[in-house]
């Protein structure tokens, strides 16, 4: 069975820079992978995707598993040749809808409903291996349990039992030499739960290790600690990957603490509503004093809307209700995070992290 490495080629104190190697291909750290949840990042294409430099794309396992189905992915040849995609693909566990849709849990697994048609899902550790095998993705993640904020010590320790079991059930249950398995950290904000989930999951040998259960409504000054305590108990040579965290400041805190990757679905989130990520915070472009700027929506970004379109004519777009305004600002968005995770790794290299993260912070720590 192939295993994933990581080969570190810099650290800034615990900032690393690194570079990946899964059995079909590599991808560099820190990087940032869009979100692509029902096979395609919202607005966007595979030839953007390229043009973006994106090295990962995720899809998201429930919703693909729903329509179009695994067994229709696997028969385009899986994830990425379904989406005409030549980069690298993640799927996710469906572990994020055992938080978002509470449905029926129990030791075995989850029973969900469909959000598409009420019909009834039986998703073990075992099923969600088989279906995200089929689905093909480079790197798939194992189900677990991502407990709610707040909760109390009872129930976030019932959802570390459960992840590490489930966790060991997925580990014996895959069988696809070309596709890695990343195991998922619990523990809510609890240092010590943080450390001995961390412990657990670091002792079954998977080929990367998510940090789940964050960004789930806890403050940065909460995440932090426990992000730092369950990467103190990992190990330094697979890559570490914070699960739904895509804001600058956090990211960049993350980095200096040992995080390697990270998703997210803010990027687009807020561009197809108007708001531009920029090296001078966030942007609503719907403003009216936009109305005949000239300027791009930031002049430090080389991405093709940046070259291309100034404020006053995307702010039009949203004026008329031109959906191409949401996907210009959500092109520029992604390609702006993508380009911070550039410096992040050149700096790293060169450095001069701290300088960058302190620049990061002094426009970003305050935005939520």
């Amino acid at each position: 069975m192939f295993r994933a490495h990581m080969e570190i080629s810099a650290v800034d104190g615990a900032a690393r820079a690194g570079i990946v190697t899964l059995a079909r291909g590599t991808y560099v750290t820190p990087t940032f992978m869009p979100v692509g949840t029902r096979g395609a990042i919202k607005y966007l294409s595979a030839q953007d995707y390229e043009q973006l430099g994106a090295q990962i794309v995720l899809g998201n396992t429930y919703h693909l598993m729903l329509r179009p189905g695994a067994q229709t992915v696997a028969h385009f040849g899986g994830l990425g040749a379904f989406a005409g995609w030549k980069g690298l693909t993640l799927t996710d566990s469906g572990g994020f809808q055992v938080f978002s849709l509470e449905p029926e849990v129990d030791d075995d697994g989850v029973t969900f409903t469909s959000t598409y048609d009420g019909s009834k899902h039986r998703f073990t550790p075992e099923s969600a291996v088989a279906t995200q095998q089929l689905l093909g993705a480079d790197i798939q993640m194992a189900l677990d349990v991502c407990p709610p904020l707040p909760s109390s010590d009872d129930v976030v320790g019932e959802a570390m039992r459960r992840t590490t079991l489930w966790a060991k059930r997925a580990r014996n249950a895959h069988t696809r030499s070309d596709q890695s398995l990343f195991g998922i950290v619990q523990g809510g904000i609890s240092e010590r739960m943080r450390r001995e989930s961390a412990r657990q999951i670091a002792s079954l040998n998977f080929d990367g290790y998510g940090i789940g259960g964050l960004s789930v409504g806890e403050t940065r000054e909460q995440m932090l600690p426990a992000l730092a305590a369950a990467i103190a108990e990992l190990p330094t040579n697979q890559p570490r990957y914070l699960m739904g965290v895509g804001d600058p400041a956090s990211m960049i805190e993350a980095i200096a603490l040992g995080v390697d990757q990270f998703d997210c679905v803010l990027q687009t989130r807020l561009g197809r509503h108007g708001t531009a990520l920029t090296s001078q915070g966030r942007v609503n472009l719907k403003r009216a004093e936009f109305v005949e700027s000239n300027d791009p929506i930031d002049v430090d970004c080389r991405c093709m809307v940046c070259q291309r379109h100034s404020r006053g004519y995307v702010r039009h777009l949203f004026q008329v209700g031109e959906p191409t305004a949401s996907r210009l600002v959500s092109y520029h968005n992604v390609a702006w995070t993508l380009s911070l995770m550039e410096q992040a790794r050149s700096s790293i290299i060169g450095g001069t992290f701290q300088a960058l993260r302190s620049r990061v912070r002094d426009v970003w720590a305050t935005v939520a």
